[in-house]
């Protein structure tokens, strides 16, 4: 296509006109390559789980105007809401439908997305997008409970949710599976040790599933969010304390999300980090 631009209008374009043409021509390539159904009626499946109203809207909502259709998988239907309604007002005609799971409960993870498949079709895009609360403790002070819980959250609910849509993606050869994650992964905590041990395991499972499972067509993707999102849990949490320009945006998170689904294998990104410009680094 480059050829066919280059020859026949490179006098009557200017040179930033066909340097867009070739990147829009680039990644479409790049979408076929991958398998992916595109845009508008081309569009897929996508599941969220922890489809709440701050990044999990903003999830919704983005794949929702590329032309997916949206499985939202909370504890209660209260809980996905914000992100149905995203939908509803993002595109015309968007198919938006809640399925009930606890992720602490693997078996209700691989009951919900199985329900997903037999009602909505195939899942082309998977997003695992739940976290603990942040409580505070000193290492030795963690109970086996609150362990055992954090476990199952982080790293259980993600297994099964892998579970259940990997071996049809494989099938396929193509799928993304994002697991949203924290700057916890990267390094323990003497305040909040539970935190950094769950989002450490999701890591490593994350890690594991895209060197096995690359290779046959399924991206999986751990996202390090080094940031607080703008979102209206920590607008209440700030208060009057609460700056917009020093959160991230969750619409503009939820772009990366989007635009990382449609790498070619020829150049995947398997762990990306996203902070606002505003980020305050801590190491």
């Amino acid at each position: 296509m480059r050829g066919v631009v280059n020859a026949l209008a490179a006098e009557r374009l200017g040179p930033g006109v066909i340097l867009r043409i070739c990147w829009k021509a680039d990644r479409l390539a790049g979408m076929a390559a991958k398998g992916d159904r595109g845009k508008g009626q081309m569009g897929g499946l996508c599941t969220i789980i922890g489809a709440g109203e701050g990044l999990g809207r903003a999830l919704a909502r983005k794949f929702a105007l590329e032309g997916f259709d949206i499985a939202a998988v909370s504890r209660r239907e209260a809980g996905s809401a914000a992100a149905l309604a995203a939908v509803a007002t993002a595109r015309d005609g968007a198919d938006a439908r809640f399925f009930q799971a606890d992720a602490t409960r693997p078996e209700t993870v691989e009951a919900a997305l199985a329900s997903v498949a037999e009602t909505m079709g195939e899942i082309d895009v998977l997003i695992y997008n739940v976290r603990g609360d942040l409580t505070p403790c000193a290492p030795l002070e963690i109970g086996y409970e609150a362990l055992e819980q954090t476990f199952r959250l982080e790293v259980m609910g993600a297994l099964a949710a892998a579970k259940s849509v990997i071996p049809a993606m494989r099938r396929r050869g193509r799928g993304s599976l994002f697991f949203s994650s924290a700057t916890a992964a990267y390094r323990g905590s003497a305040t909040f040790p539970l935190y950094a041990i769950g989002k450490f395991g999701l890591r490593a499972l994350s890690q594991s599933m895209a060197k096995a499972y690359g290779r046959d067509g399924v991206h999986v993707v751990h996202v390090r969010l080094d940031c607080d999102l703008d979102t209206p849990v920590m607008r209440a949490l700030c208060g009057e304390r609460f700056e917009a320009d020093r959160m991230a945006c969750p619409d503009a998170v939820a772009e990366v999300y989007w635009l990382t689904h449609l790498q070619s294998p020829g150049g995947w990104s398997n762990e990306i980090e996203i902070r606002p410009s505003t980020e305050t680094w801590t190491f």
